[in-house]
C-alpha cells in the first residue's frame, strides 16, 4: 500500500453502529455544507441534504450490511469518516472485486495533521477485510484539495460521472487505485 505515517496522537478508529446515527448526521451535514457550500447555491445544497444526512438515513447505512461506516475520534470527539461498500462500481469499469469509499470526509480542524491519511489506511484496510482488490471513489471536480489527497494516496484518475446535486448536474472525477500493489486501474475505465 501507499507509505502512510502513523497517525497521530489521540486517534481512534471505530465502526459506526446505529447509536451513532445522530451524531453523524449531524457532523455529515455539518461538513457538506462547509467543504461544498461556497461553491453552490444554498437551494440546491438543503435539497441534497435532506436526502442524503438526515437520521433516519445515516441510522439505516450504519444497519445496512453492505456500508461499513468507519468514525475516526480525536479527543474523544468524531473528527471524520468513511463509507465503504462493495455493491457497484462505475458503468465502464472493468475492475477485479471492487470497493467503493462512498463517503470520505474529516472536519477542517483535523485536516493536516494526520487524521485523514489515517482514516484513508483504515479505509484501505477495511477493503481489503471486504474482500477487495480495487477500491474507487468519486471527487468533485472543483475539490482540487481532495483530489490531490487522494492522488498521494495512490488513486490515479479514471474517468467521470454526473452528481446530482439539488438542481445542479456537476461532474465527478472517478479515481481508483489497486490493493494489490500493482498499478491503479487507470486502464480499466474508459471515457471522462
Amino acid at each position: 500500500m501507499t507509505d502512510f505515517d502513523e497517525a497521530p496522537t489521540g486517534f481512534r478508529c471505530r465502526r459506526g453502529v446505529p447509536g451513532d446515527a445522530p451524531a453523524l448526521a449531524s457532523f455529515a451535514e455539518a461538513i457538506f455544507r462547509e467543504t461544498f457550500g461556497p461553491g453552490n447555491r444554498p437551494d440546491d445544497l438543503d435539497a441534497y441534504i435532506a436526502t442524503a444526512y438526515g437520521p433516519g438515513r445515516q441510522e439505516a447505512e450504519l444497519r445496512d450490511p453492505a456500508i461499513v461506516t468507519l468514525l475516526a475520534e480525536m479527543e474523544g470527539a468524531l473528527a471524520g469518516y468513511v463509507q465503504l461498500s462493495a455493491r457497484r462500481q462505475p458503468e465502464a469499469a472493468t475492475w477485479p472485486a471492487p470497493v467503493e469509499i462512498m463517503r470520505f470526509y474529516v472536519d477542517r480542524r483535523w485536516q493536516g495533521r494526520g487524521v485523514a491519511r489515517a482514516l484513508m489506511l483504515e479505509a484501505l484496510m477495511e477493503a481489503v477485510r471486504m474482500g477487495g482488490r480495487t477500491v474507487w471513489l468519486c471527487v468533485w471536480e472543483h475539490n482540487p484539495r481532495a483530489i490531490a489527497f487522494y492522488a498521494k494516496c495512490g488513486f490515479a484518475d479514471v474517468g467521470s460521472a454526473p452528481f446530482q446535486l439539488g438542481a445542479d448536474r456537476q461532474t465527478d472525477r472517478i479515481m481508483a487505485r489497486s490493493l494489490a500493489g500493482d498499478a491503479p486501474a487507470s486502464t480499466t475505465l474508459r471515457g471522462g
